[in-house]
């Protein structure tokens, strides 16, 4: 599994997707932290009558998990440590390479039904509120499509990588 190394003098927009990329990190550690409070108390509120057990806790319990998946997603696309087999491990540099382009283009192809459905998911939930907390409902339905763009940065940029080693610039 390749990681993206930052090149000696990184361009603007390298030094951007590394920034996005540690905001989304630090977002991921935050939202499993925030995920356990609402989690504690619907396991308090089941065992004892402390906490009403009809309080906001499973319906925020459920959209902090959605934001944590997508962003683990999110991160997991940026560090290439998604899901792999090597079929073929011994294979020359570009030969790897053309096969992780392949690779990223599947990426891509999910990336851009995540944004269009996710969008048409969106929009769906725009009016809705969710029924215990009174969340608007596209706060989390528009996870989706933002993870989508966000593949699609991390993996065009990935492409990119693995195209200079096609092309042999990077030997």
């Amino acid at each position: 599994m390749t990681e993206i190394s930052m090149p000696p003098n990184p361009s603007p927009w390298r030094r951007a997707t590394a920034a996005y990329a540690k905001l989304l990190e630090i977002l991921l550690a935050a939202s499993v932290g925030i995920l356990v409070i609402p989690v504690t108390l619907q396991i308090i509120s089941r065992y004892t009558p402390l906490i009403p057990s009809y309080i906001w806790t499973e319906e925020m319990a459920r959209f902090m998990f959605i934001w944590t998946i997508m962003i683990g997603a999110m991160v997991g696309i940026r560090e290439s440590q998604h899901f792999e087999v090597d079929v073929w491990p011994n294979l020359s540099r570009r030969s790897e390479a053309m096969v992780r382009i392949l690779a990223r283009l599947g990426v891509l192809a999910l990336a851009l039904v995540f944004v269009s459905a996710g969008l048409e998911f969106t929009r769906f939930a725009w009016n809705r509120t969710s029924e215990l907390a009174d969340l608007p409902l596209w706060l989390i339905h528009v996870a989706w499509p933002v993870a989508g763009v966000t593949w699609i940065v991390f993996a065009g940029e990935q492409i990119v990588d693995e195209m200079r080693i096609l092309v042999g610039a990077n030997q």
